[in-house]
């Protein structure tokens, strides 16, 4: 049986503090609500700089459910795609948020890899308006960016990036990274 080292994988994953909407990847993903018309923080931020067309595009989706993922163009966005999901908003962690906010990245991967995306921006979903925690929200988003990259090569799954946006959420989002990879 082999044995995988995950360490393999640290080029794969990077950890940055700055503005999804200045990504240059094939796609970045938008933490949304159900309507995916937009609203405040990240989603906010991308339909504004997206322009009027991702409101468009996004007004024939119907919404989505938590966990769920739908596919947008990225319109004036240096990143080609956008890639919505509404995450879960933490009540007090006995209410399925975990297996929510996982549903958010492995579909969102899911979603990746279906349409040739290659390198992929998340933001620490959930942990703005939603308030979940961001040192569990991070574990959970870590879990599930590196079982995708275990199950897929480079040539599916090149990059992945975490966005911070401050520097308490890219401190526990680094810590993580140390921890994985050190």
């Amino acid at each position: 049986m082999e044995t995988i080292d995950i360490r393999e994988q640290a080029e794969r994953i990077e950890v940055i503090k700055g503005d999804i909407t200045e990504m240059n990847v094939d796609a970045i993903v938008n933490a949304a609500n159900k309507s995916l018309l937009g609203g405040g923080g990240v989603d906010g931020a991308i339909h504004r700089v997206a322009g009027p067309e991702l409101l468009e595009e996004t007004k024939t989706l119907g919404g989505a459910e938590t966990g769920e993922a739908k596919l947008t163009k990225g319109y004036n966005l240096p990143a080609a795609y956008v890639i919505h999901t509404v995450g879960p908003v933490y009540q007090d962690g006995q209410h399925n948020e975990e297996e929510l906010l996982r549903q958010c990245y492995d579909h969102s991967l899911e979603t990746a890899l279906a349409n040739n995306i290659k390198t992929i921006a998340f933001p620490s979903i959930s942990t703005g308006a939603y308030r979940y925690p961001v040192e569990e929200a991070a574990k959970i988003a870590f879990d599930s960016v590196l079982d995708a990259l275990l199950q897929h090569d480079a040539s599916e799954l090149e990059k992945v990036y975490f966005v911070a946006f401050d520097d308490e959420t890219y401190h526990y989002y680094q810590k993580l990274y140390d921890l994985y990879f050190a």
